[in-house]
């Protein structure tokens, strides 16, 4: 023991190093960013609705592929990420409490903070913060019991907060709805996007009418990105430019179920061997199958001539299609329904087949 000059006893050096380091850790430890929700993605053929609190699926993402957009059920207590029309990504959220009710209506991404901490709740931790308002609603990683528990924002899984956070771009449209004070659409999303990505308003499309096979409006969306959904359920082959549906063909798929489940491709630069009489000149392009959760194995298997040869699609929607696929198109295949069916069920898919002629 040392005495100091006024005569005051001073601690050791290591005293002081030990004083100095239980002080750090106590800062560490207050300043602790907790891990909200699953590691990993589910399989993406998990119906949304099987999803429990802090489980989510991420399908997988190519900026270049569209715009995004994301929409965020209270009454489902989830969130839909849609990518140039497509759905990409699903997750279970927590939403304003009472007293904190989340309010609906379209917002846009106004300010990204991925360390933000809050202003309002003693410095509480809001990482992947992406904000809505400027007076406190935003999306970020947060709480996930089940049910409505935040302030008033849109709390999601930590991993896919930071997903989405990588994903996302400032002035991208978000839509919070609520039964009652949206339109069904919107309340409980399809796997193709009820709305319009530069403006978040509904984006309903009528249904082909009977005795038509298909229709194209490629004016609806002059340029942009092209996306292609398939729904074996509904026999339907949607086509997607921009975030916007500009075509949608009735399909025969044969033996449906000799693919099961939600598979996304990508097209190539080449073709494939042999004649397709379906195809404008017998030339089929090239598809090879992109790895998605519940799929890994299929990543860089090419797509087969049967599977080809098992699809019968009208060849004049064929013929006006085709001049528009470049490599790099991407191509979902899915058991889902994307003509509304119930409000609960729905497989994370991005193509369809065929039902009544009453649907869309």
């Amino acid at each position: 023991m040392r005495i100091g000059l006024r005569g005051r006893a001073r601690p050791s050096t290591a005293a002081w190093i030990a004083g100095l380091a239980l002080a750090l850790l106590a800062t560490l430890a207050s300043a602790a960013v907790p891990f909200w929700g699953a590691r990993q993605s589910s399989s993406v053929d998990t119906p949304p609705d099987q999803l429990k609190p802090g489980e989510w699926i991420w399908g997988g993402d190519i900026k270049t592929m569209g715009p995004m957009t994301v929409i965020v059920s209270l009454t489902e207590q989830r969130g839909y990420v849609y990518r140039n029309g497509v759905l990409i990504a699903v997750t279970t959220v927590s939403t304003g409490k009472k007293g904190h009710e989340t309010p609906t209506g379209v917002f846009t991404i106004l300010q990204k903070d991925k360390d933000h901490r809050s202003s309002k709740y003693n410095s509480a931790p809001m990482p992947y913060q992406e904000r809505l308002t400027w007076d406190g609603i935003a999306l970020h990683a947060g709480g996930l019991p089940g049910y409505p528990e935040s302030h008033g924002c849109v709390h999601m899984p930590s991993e896919f907060a930071r997903l989405l956070f990588d994903a996302t771009t400032m002035g991208m449209t978000v839509v919070i709805s609520e039964d009652g004070a949206s339109p069904m659409a919107m309340v409980h999303p399809s796997p193709l996007s009820p709305i319009r990505a530069d403006t978040g308003v509904d984006a309903v499309v009528p249904p082909l009418e009977n005795g038509v096979s298909f229709r194209w409006h490629p004016e609806l969306a002059p340029e942009g990105p092209l996306s292609l959904v398939l729904s074996r359920s509904d026999q339907r082959l949607v086509v997607m430019r921009n975030g916007i549906e500009i075509g949608r063909s009735r399909v025969l798929v044969r033996e449906p179920e000799a693919i099961t489940g939600t598979h996304a491709y990508v097209m190539g630069s080449g073709y494939m061997d042999g004649t397709f009489p379906q195809f404008p000149g017998g030339h089929a392009p090239q598809w090879q199958a992109i790895a998605v959760p519940g799929h890994e194995a299929d990543a860089g298997s090419a797509v087969k001539r049967e599977t080809i040869e098992g699809l019968t699609i009208p060849p004049e929607f064929i013929a006006l299609v085709y001049p528009l696929l470049t490599p790099g198109t991407v191509l979902v295949a899915t058991d889902a329904h994307i003509i509304p069916q119930t409000n609960s069920g729905n497989k994370l898919e991005i193509i369809n087949a065929d039902p009544p002629d009453e649907t869309r």
